[in-house]
């Protein structure tokens, strides 16, 4: 049997690089495009180059491949950022190139923050109404996706995710602060009550999950990648400070909470279970 090629662009990000990784355990060939490759997988086929630029022969100048992974974006931790905005006629004009070229399937990461404000579980019905640049960016994209590759008869998946948790120096998150400020030496920090509930999922399964997801073609169109388990985020930072050994205290209620944050939003995960079942 053939082995699929895979590319996946924004290789080095905070989750590409874990993409990468899982695809070649997997048994894939994988070629990894970013502007910078130092944490790149050095089993990928390697390359610096931008996928921005128009090139209408794009397809066929990354090899033809059975399957991209399209996770390259800007700013992802500014949620308010312009270049979420800027950067959709070059998101578009890469897929629409791709398609015209040949490409059959692509994978494109998304985000909860395509939904805005909801309350329960987020499954591929519900509605969206993104609420920051970053959350209308994708939003916008995934509907430009969806409709280039209906026009071309082949498969997008938009694999959804959620509250990544892992590789914590990396992520920009709330536990990346708790690592700094308990590296310092602080003896607490502030925070809010911690009431409200995510799905988390470290950033190994997360990249399990997309790999996974992007090299079956049966089950596509919107895939949450979640655990499908709503945590408050009182206990899961109380669970991170116990595994790291910290000293350091959440000083809960010091900031109030935002009016605008939901009290607990999650994944279905029916979908998902189902790809990973596949794989075990």
């Amino acid at each position: 049997m053939k082995v699929k090629t895979v590319v996946v662009t924004g290789a080095n990000g905070y989750i590409g690089r874990h993409v990468v990784k899982s695809l070649l355990d997997m048994g894939y060939q994988v070629k990894a495009i970013d502007l910078v490759t130092d944490g790149v997988d050095p089993r990928a086929e390697i390359s610096q180059m931008s996928v921005f630029g128009g090139d209408p022969d794009i397809y066929q100048k990354l090899g033809e491949p059975d399957v991209v992974i399209h996770m390259a974006w800007r700013n992802g931790f500014v949620h308010n950022a312009d270049t979420h905005i800027l950067d959709i006629p070059g998101h578009y004009t890469f897929i629409k190139n791709l398609f015209e070229g040949g490409l059959k399937q692509i994978a494109i990461m998304g985000t909860m923050h395509e939904v805005g404000y909801w309350e329960g579980a987020i499954d591929e019905n519900t509605p969206t109404n993104p609420r920051s640049l970053y959350g209308m960016s994708k939003n916008i994209l995934r509907q430009i996706a969806l409709q280039i590759a209906g026009e071309h008869g082949g498969v997008c998946q938009w694999l959804r995710a959620y509250y990544i948790i892992g590789d914590d120096l990396k992520n920009h998150s709330v536990f990346t602060k708790i690592s700094e400020m308990a590296e310092a030496g602080k003896p607490t920090f502030p925070f809010t009550s911690g009431k409200n509930q995510y799905d988390f999922l470290d950033v190994e399964e997360l990249a399990r999950q997309i790999a996974a997801a992007a090299t079956q073609d049966e089950i596509t169109g919107i895939i949450n990648c979640c655990s499908g388990k709503p945590v408050s985020l009182a206990d899961k930072v109380e669970e991170f400070i116990a595994e790291h050994g910290y000293k350091i205290r959440p000083d809960f209620g010091a900031y109030p909470d935002r009016p605008y944050d939901s009290p607990g939003i999650w994944g279905d995960a029916a979908r998902i279970r189902q790809i990973m079942s596949r794989i075990l």
